[in-house]
């Protein structure tokens, strides 16, 4: 029951510090904003920041997942919304539920990235869900995770922090489009929104 006790802590650390769960979600939006405008590469400017819109937060859509690993995989190719591919590896599976649906997403790992060390441990969850082309962009969202966040073969999986790629914003970047296995037959009204400029 390790990852009760990891929920646990996490619970009364929130406690401790007086900080809610809607307080962690703000802050991860924050970072998450300050870190678009960093990116030189980045659509968005600082005069769109208020055309970035996010559900409200939801803990029933922070869930624990049971992770399985697929050692030996082998490299597949992503297509991306540019036309180009990206090579990746599925590292994994997650089994979980939200809205009393049982899901399946795979979990995989950028073959480019595994070559370089400050990166290796980074893993990738594109999917799609019925909000797509309603209020979430139609080409899918992304979830980021790194290796430690898998503990006891379990994994906190937060659609909270779910984020859209940049093809969201504007056209010419190379975005993975969401294998069809990453398909989710439910709504996940969480994370981020439409862009609305």
């Amino acid at each position: 029951m390790r990852y009760i006790a990891w929920l646990l802590l996490i619970t009364l650390a929130y406690s401790a510090n007086g900080q809610t769960y809607a307080d962690s979600i703000a802050q991860f939006r924050s970072k998450y904003t300050a870190d678009l405008l960093a990116d030189p590469r980045a659509p968005v400017k600082p005069a769109q920041v208020k055309y970035l819109s996010f559900y409200k937060p939801d803990h029933s859509y922070c869930v624990w997942a049971d992770f399985t690993a697929t050692p030996g995989s082998k490299p597949f190719l992503i297509q991306t919304h540019s036309g180009k591919q990206k090579p990746f590896r599925e590292y994994g599976t997650l089994d979980f539920t939200v809205n009393d649906t049982k899901l399946t997403l795979h979990v995989y790992q950028s073959i480019d990235l595994i070559k370089d060390e400050a990166h290796k441990d980074e893993l990738f969850i594109p999917f799609n869900d019925e909000t797509n082309y309603e209020t979430t962009f139609a080409g899918g969202r992304y979830i980021d995770l790194v290796v430690s966040d898998i503990s006891g073969n379990k994994v906190l999986l937060d659609f909270n922090k779910c984020y859209n790629p940049y093809c969201a914003y504007a056209d010419g970047y190379s975005c993975p489009i969401p294998p069809k296995e990453n398909y989710l037959h439910t709504r996940i009204e969480a994370g981020e929104r439409t862009f609305q400029q």
